[in-house]
């Protein structure tokens, strides 16, 4: 069967949904984007299709409630689209670590449809998955039916994201642009904590970075570095700036030397523009790059993550406020206990040692510390007190590796910001996490 033969329209692949179907979409810029956003068109002729995705990109309309009776969303990891629909009572969210979130997914249910992003077939008709392979192909070899939205505008990758166009089912020619996330600017705040974490980084060493505000001001002070190598779940834009400068190289890493390896690709259009077919970039299954047992084989690995809330004894709330739901464990726990794992390896979790938040009973905006002596209730420990390593602020570095409660609730005061320090100490006591000698 030819490549054309496979080619059908985007209202074609939609009638191919069917009541209680269960769909699975790309993570982030691999969501299929057409079928998304026309998705809510069928929604009077099916009821209970459940759609499953991670970090999507697209607001569909089928995410509003007037539509919460023909689909449900099961998320892996929020983004703001999913933040907001959460209220309307049809989405749920999915406990994961992220190189296991396919197999366990596959292991409950079996989907009847997988729709996502690629590149056009080349010449020996081979498509790149492109963006993602953090469960994708997992999801292809399960599914019943496989789509995909090819598009001349994704690039062209590789690792283990090649298939052959034979082995899908059916085609959709798409042309929209590839979703991209803007460059967040570093605070005074982030800008404090990206030295002291830069300072932790040696030369030769391999990082684990994410998005944000911190992971980017941690990037800026690293281009004094040399030898450094990239093995991390997503890879972004400010590694590109640092392969251009000679930073980033890879010569010195144990595992895929000389090349940047991922789970998937999430930044700006220039992002986007390096990796297309660039060889020294890998874009591999999930369950391979984000296994502990893989970030243990990597000599001098450094993982950096954030959080928004720890506690005086370790525990890290990384994915929700209180017990709302705001973003997911993705490969936090992978990521930190692989890094301790190998030679050399470092974990550092960083937080701002305060936020603004409102008071219910004013409506004011008043600042509370981020470190407490318990975290708030329904609080999600997304990462054990008994995997943090260290953790950073901009007043310092707290060492917890192999410490006792005592010494991390007085290492964890003492990168408090200074106006709740005495008062996080107080309560320390009244709870008996700490006692006068």
């Amino acid at each position: 069967m030819s490549y054309k033969d496979k080619v059908i329209s985007i209202k074609e692949a939609l009638n191919l949904v069917k009541t209680d179907d269960m769909i699975v979409t790309g993570l982030g810029a691999a969501e299929a984007q057409l079928f998304m956003n026309n998705l809510h068109t069928i929604a009077d002729r099916v009821k209970n299709v459940t759609v499953t995705n991670c970090l999507p990109t697209s607001n569909g309309e089928f995410l509003k409630p007037e539509y919460r009776n023909s689909f449900n969303v099961d998320g892996w990891f929020y983004s703001p689209s999913l933040r907001k629909a959460h209220l309307n009572g049809n989405i749920a969210f999915i406990p994961n670590h992220l190189h296991l979130a396919g197999a366990k997914r596959i292991f409950h249910v079996k989907p009847n449809i997988y729709i996502g992003s690629a590149t056009m077939p080349d010449k020996h008709g081979y498509i790149s998955l492109s963006v993602s392979n953090t469960y994708e192909k997992q999801m292809i070899d399960a599914a019943d039916i496989v789509i995909l939205e090819i598009n001349p505008k994704y690039p062209r990758t590789f690792g283990d994201v090649e298939m052959h166009y034979s082995e899908v089912d059916y085609l959709v020619e798409a042309d929209y642009e590839v979703p991209t996330i803007p460059d967040v600017p570093s605070s005074e705040k982030d800008l404090l904590i990206g030295k002291y974490i830069a300072d932790m980084i040696n030369d030769g060493d391999c990082i684990q970075l994410g998005i944000g505000g911190i992971p980017n001001a941690v990037a800026a002070f690293l281009k004094d570095k040399k030898d450094l190598g990239v093995h991390t779940e997503m890879m972004t834009s400010t590694m590109v700036d640092l392969v251009k400068l000679g930073v980033i190289n890879g010569s010195k890493k144990t595992l895929h030397r000389g090349k940047i390896v991922c789970t998937f690709i999430l930044g700006n259009k220039s992002l986007y523009e390096f990796v297309d077919d660039n060889p020294s970039v890998l874009v591999m299954d999930g369950k391979y790059v984000n296994d502990p047992y893989t970030y243990g084989k990597i000599d001098n690995m450094v993982s950096i993550n954030t959080t928004l809330e720890i506690d005086l004894t370790g525990q890290c709330a990384s994915e929700s406020i209180g017990a709302v739901q705001f973003s997911g464990t993705g490969g936090q726990a992978d990521t930190a206990i692989g890094a301790q794992n190998a030679q050399n390896g470092r974990s550092i979790m960083a937080l701002y040692s305060t936020a603004l938040v409102k008071n219910k009973e004013t409506g004011e905006r008043e600042e509370i510390s981020k470190i407490v002596p318990m975290l708030k209730p329904g609080a999600i420990v997304s990462l054990s007190r008994n995997d943090v390593d260290f953790v950073v602020t901009e007043y310092g570095v707290a060492a917890l590796r192999g410490t006792n409660t005592r010494t991390r609730v007085e290492r964890l005061i003492n990168i408090a910001h200074p106006d709740f320090r005495e008062e996080i100490k107080k309560q320390a006591h009244e709870i008996g996490l700490i006692f006068d000698k």
